[in-house]
């Protein structure tokens, strides 16, 4: 009888989300993981962990790292876990490695990768998929999911080969029907990356500071008014709606901390991947996330002033960082959307 072999899972961008998914899906697939060839001592023997006690240790010798992507040309499942930023770039050399249709899952942050992705791929599946959690790497090479939630993919029977592993792996994937309103939502809550990174605070102590809660509402707010204004629907990914998230984030501490806890588990480990990329002095992802509801004003010819103000201002963190206290970027956010009134 022939040998069934476990699926051939390609994890392109072995960054922090990439390596602990892929190290959660490990032995339940055949696991190559790409990366920059500084990341390969990371890569080589990682520390897993979650909020909910979860602990494994990768042996070097279990763990198979290439730098170039032609060793994943017979992959079965591509699993995008690159920067918006390098979309299109590793796209177009995914296109020229792979010699077979495969199934390419975009697991970015951003509303576009998917569709950067098809058209540079058009022999293949390209989905849109979501990563909800936060994932941490300490040195040298320790990742830690420090929230909770499911990843989400775009309903497709060519998935359908793969839900074994993820499920048997702990991080099941469950598909969605309407994966662009769950982007959308998934962007609302990313718009606190940023916030986060500027407060050099863990997330729970970050949100658990109404002045900074108030920053996110503002943004979130603004948000939310660009897609009623395009006529673009979010899905509920909390027992919260998603219109409510605004009004929620401004109750006082004490009611925050209250209702929050029967929403998300954030353990204090937890920061955002900007505030990773910032303190490793590399370029952040807020083009694929402020950027975005900014080109959506646009297109409705309507303006964003207080995402185009994270913006400028995470950029000039990155070039030079200095500390912030929530209520001096809420009064900045307040002056960018001419409020001087409480929100």
């Amino acid at each position: 009888m022939k040998q069934v072999l476990p699926p051939h899972i390609a994890i392109v961008g072995a960054g922090s989300v990439g390596c602990y998914i892929g190290g959660r899906l490990q032995d339940h697939a055949r696991l190559t993981f790409v990366g920059r060839p500084a990341l390969a001592a990371a890569v080589a023997a990682m520390e897993l962990s979650d909020l909910g006690g979860y602990r494994r240790h990768l042996e070097p010798s279990a763990v198979t790292f290439r730098t170039d992507l032609q060793d994943i040309a017979d992959a079965d499942l591509v699993l995008v876990t690159v920067k918006s930023g390098a979309t299109a770039a590793i796209a177009a050399e995914l296109g020229a490695a792979l010699v077979r249709p495969t199934v390419v899952l975009s697991l970015q942050n951003g509303l576009r990768n998917a569709d950067v992705l098809r058209r540079h791929l058009p022999a293949h599946v390209v989905l849109a998929g979501m990563v909800p959690f936060n994932v941490v790497q300490s040195p040298p090479a320790a990742f830690h999911q420090g929230s909770s939630g499911s990843l989400m993919a775009q309903a497709d029977s060519r998935l359908s080969p793969f839900l074994d592993a993820f499920r048997l792996a702990g991080i099941p994937l469950m598909l969605r029907e309407d994966m662009p309103a769950v982007l959308r939502a998934k962007l609302l809550l990313n718009l606190n990356n940023v916030i986060n990174a500027l407060s050099d605070l863990p997330l729970r102590e970050e949100l658990s500071k109404r002045a900074w809660r108030r920053c996110l509402a503002l943004a979130q707010r603004e948000a939310l008014g660009i897609f009623a204004a395009a006529h673009l629907s979010t899905a509920r990914l909390t027992p919260i709606p998603t219109g409510w998230m605004p009004m929620l984030l401004q109750l006082p501490d004490c009611c925050f901390q209250r209702v929050a806890a029967r929403m998300l588990a954030i353990d204090p480990l937890a920061r955002s991947s900007t505030w990773e990329d910032l303190r490793a002095g590399r370029r952040t992802e807020a083009d694929a996330i402020q950027g975005e509801v900014i080109a959506l004003a646009v297109e409705q010819g309507l303006e964003a002033p207080v995402n185009a103000r994270l913006l400028a201002l995470i950029r000039e963190a990155e070039q030079r960082r200095a500390s912030m206290s929530g209520e001096e970027l809420l009064r900045q956010l307040r002056a960018a959307a001419g409020r001087d009134q409480e929100t």
